[in-house]
């Protein structure tokens, strides 16, 4: 059995402590008690790389920074496909635990780990072969050019610990183990930001060593998660031999995860556009900018933390037909979310010059983050709220509902705005503000979408 029971004084029957069983104990402590080693997880994630920024910023200078920051919004723009996906598997995963339907998580699980290595292979040959075009594309300077492509070209030749370890945290994720992705991923930050200092400021190799070293530690990530997979003597226990595509199971995981996919791409495709219109102001632009993007990466803690725990949540819930409890753990995922997300964005519009600074010394490139930081830091509550309305509906298998909206309000109306008024104006300020007024625009609908539809029975 995947849960044990084990009975009080009062002759009650209760869940064991050490269940991964959402769909039954306390709410809060449910969400919470997951959300935590979320929490923590990112964090370290979002601390090594910060160190990535950090050490290249200062010991190879700007130009490097700016190589490693415009390569972000690409790299986003090709895994953000595959990861939407494994959130499709993971809500298939958690809906059959949910049900208790044994037979079906397991076909669900070995069908996602064939879909991951396929995906890894084929990740890596358009990343490592398309990679001078994309970023010419993206109007990258011809002095940032070189070092942009090696570091691209790196981190995707490593794209088979990447796109397996996102995978395994997903199927562990789905069964409600956010412990042990915890616990791996601060091995593998701590060996990142070792790898960093050891390459970069001891040996001082060039940028390409920052993606090398970001690749080895996923790599000891993904590891470690096949190895609890596969010694686990829990329901989930995946094994070698029985890694195959089941139809049914595929067919239901391209259906939820697609949509999901498509929402990550048409996310990273309006963020690569919005990084080419940072691009044009030049390298300093570019590293200010990048340096904002690795301290707004704290603000998503909670609402990636939360998000993620809220689509475990419903889904196993949904899946138990447990629906009055499925809308009152939604509602205390996402004001937990929004309230943390404005707290974190007040510290970051109260502390942006110091925060800009611990990255790169030129004044200009602490103009840029502080400019960038001010203007969206007050507007993350808005953005928490859009990804929790997506997650709720993607645990539901509503997936292609979040998906419309962020291609209408993040996509078409986002890079609408940069093409018709930053020609006009000709600011940086432009494409500043085009997201705090796509979050608000997106915000508007979900809330009137999760108000007025019948979105958890329907």
């Amino acid at each position: 059995m995947y849960y044990n029971k084990r009975y009080n004084f009062l002759g009650g029957v209760c869940v064991d402590k050490g269940s991964t069983l959402m769909s039954e104990g306390c709410i809060w402590k449910k969400i919470t008690f997951f959300a935590l080693p979320l929490f923590l997880g990112n964090l370290f994630q979002q601390l090594y790389n910060t160190a990535d920024s950090l050490i290249v910023g200062n010991f190879l200078g700007s130009n490097a920074l700016a190589a490693v920051s415009s390569s972000g919004n690409l790299i986003f723009l090709m895994v953000g496909f595959f990861n939407g996906i494994a959130m499709g598997a993971g809500v298939v995963i958690a809906r059959y635990f949910g049900a208790k339907d044994v037979e079906n998580m397991q076909k669900a699980i070995h069908t996602t780990v064939a879909f991951g290595l396929v995906a890894s292979v084929v990740l890596t040959i358009v990343g490592v072969l398309l990679a001078p075009q994309m970023l010419i594309w993206m109007d990258t300077p011809s002095n940032v050019l070189p070092s942009s492509i090696t570091y691209f070209r790196i981190y995707f030749a490593g794209s088979l610990g990447l796109v397996m370890y996102n995978i395994f945290v997903g199927i562990l994720q789905a069964i409600g183990d956010s412990k042990h992705p915890l616990y791996y991923l601060i091995i593998s930050s701590i060996t990142n930001i070792v790898l960093d200092i050891v390459f970069i400021s001891i040996f001082h190799f060039g940028v390409g060593a920052a993606a090398f070293a970001t690749i080895l530690s996923q790599f000891l990530s993904a590891f470690l998660c096949l190895v609890l997979l596969m010694r686990s003597r829990e329901s989930y226990r995946l094994e070698l031999k029985k890694i195959a595509f089941h139809k049914k199971h595929l067919g239901m995981i391209l259906r939820l995860g697609i949509p999901s996919g498509i929402q990550n791409s048409i996310i990273a495709i309006a963020n690569v556009v919005v990084q080419s219109n940072i691009n044009a102001f030049g390298e300093m632009a570019m590293a200010g900018c990048g340096a904002y993007s690795k301290i707004e990466g704290f603000a998503f803690l909670p609402i990636t933390s939360f998000t993620m725990a809220l689509t475990t949540f419903v889904g196993q819930n949904s899946g138990a037909k447990e629906y009055e409890r499925t809308k009152k753990g939604a509602f205390f995922g996402m004001m937990c979310s929004m309230l943390l997300a404005e707290g974190i964005g007040i510290l970051i519009f109260l502390f942006a010059p110091a925060l800009t600074k611990a990255f790169n010394n030129d004044p200009q490139v602490i103009q840029f983050g502080v400019e960038r930081a001010r203007t969206s830091a007050l507007f993350f509550f808005l953005l928490a709220y859009s990804h929790c309305v997506s997650a709720i509906l993607r645990g539901v298998g509503k997936s292609s509902i979040p998906m419309f909206v962020m291609l209408v309000c993040w996509c078409v109306i986002r890079v609408s705005i940069l093409m018709f008024f930053t020609p006009i104006f000709h600011s940086i300020q432009v494409v500043y503000w085009v997201y705090p007024i796509t979050w608000t625009l997106s915000s508007i609908v979900f809330f009137l979408y999760y108000k007025k539809a019948n979105w958890l029975y329907a």
